[in-house]
């Protein structure tokens, strides 16, 4: 098992390697940069910069050099120092502006994850085991209904509601009196009473995703030679189902990790900049529009990161439920 953990993570390295390349190349196609982008703003509220004011801090910021001396730079001092650069736009290091808003953004994805697969997995069995019921067409609908409406449509509509009819604070993970309060069990319990919200909107096009992934997956093993025959031998259809189908069942449902965990980050940028949450999201768009680069690229590869844990996660969940798959 060990052996197996070690050779997962090798694999990691050059992955990480081809992501924050091309990331940082992304970053760098559309014409000009972040001095270009500041530049034409001044110019358009009627003001200017000195073309040596701006030589200056070209050279300064790196950005007169190759990009692939920009990028040897940006990923050396990652990994000597931690250093993940300066933020343009900010003037900050990209370390201290992200360090705030990426726990919230971890926990918001944890809490996420949670809510998906606790409410999933017994949704989908349940659709399954009363295949074209009506119970099954509910879900089927739901689901699809889900997948189809945008995530920042959901948010809007439902912070309509909730203030309109209910009264309920919306926006945020606080309320004003408690955002830059010290923690006690106040402001944790005004936390839960915001989170909920966001975590729902957040994860329900993914739970509608995996509902029709548990279900396909528990039809296809409901009608094989195995249950027949445990069927046969006396057991009862609850200890039938959880023994043996939805066990074979959850193999597939545990590989999609490695898209779910990232999807759910980076589902939360527009959701949180519609809900006002403290997060990475709103710093990664406003890092995108303004070609602030090492602040983009740090919040890109964080999320590529996030990516190759969850595909890490997910195989060794699928070696400890399935053996066979560390023999592969």
């Amino acid at each position: 098992m060990i052996g197996f953990i070690l050779k997962r993570l090798l694999y990691a390295i050059p992955t990480l390697i081809a992501v924050s390349i091309v990331a940082f190349i992304i970053i760098q196609l559309p014409p000009g940069d972040y001095l270009s982008t500041l530049m034409a703003d001044l110019a358009s509220q009627g003001g200017a910069v000195e073309e040596g004011t701006v030589a200056a801090l070209r050279e300064r910021f790196g950005l007169d050099q190759p990009i692939y001396v920009q990028y040897w730079k940006w990923v050396s001092n990652i990994v000597m120092y931690g250093d993940f650069g300066i933020s343009f736009e900010l003037n900050r290091p990209v370390t201290e502006v992200i360090w705030g808003r990426l726990g919230f953004s971890f926990l918001l994805a944890i809490l996420t994850l949670c809510f998906i697969w606790a409410l999933a997995i017994p949704v989908g069995i349940i659709s399954a085991v009363r295949q074209y019921s009506i119970t099954d067409y509910s879900v089927t609908f739901f689901a699809f209904f889900m997948l189809a409406v945008p995530d920042f449509l959901l948010a809007l509509v439902s912070m309509y509601v909730l203030s309109t009819y209910f009264g309920q604070s919306v926006g945020g993970l606080f309320s004003p009196e408690f955002a830059d309060a010290p923690w006690s069990l106040a402001r944790l319990w005004d936390f839960a009473k915001h989170v909920w919200l966001p975590v729902f909107v957040i994860g329900i096009g993914s739970f509608a995703a995996l509902v029709r992934i548990m279900r396909a997956n528990l039809l296809d093993e409901l009608h094989r030679p195995y249950v027949t025959t445990a069927r046969a031998k006396g057991m009862s259809e609850l200890e039938l189902l959880l023994r043996y189908p939805v066990r074979m069942a959850l193999n597939p449902l545990i590989s999609t990790l490695g898209w779910i965990l990232p999807a759910v980050v980076s589902g939360e940028i527009i959701v949180s900049v519609v809900m006002s949450l403290p997060t990475t999201g709103p710093l990664l768009l406003r890092a995108l529009l303004s070609q602030d680069m090492y602040l983009a690229g740090s919040l890109i590869l964080l999320i590529s990161v996030l990516t190759v844990i969850g595909t890490i996660i997910s195989d060794i969940l699928l070696a400890i439920a399935d053996p066979r798959i560390r023999l592969q």
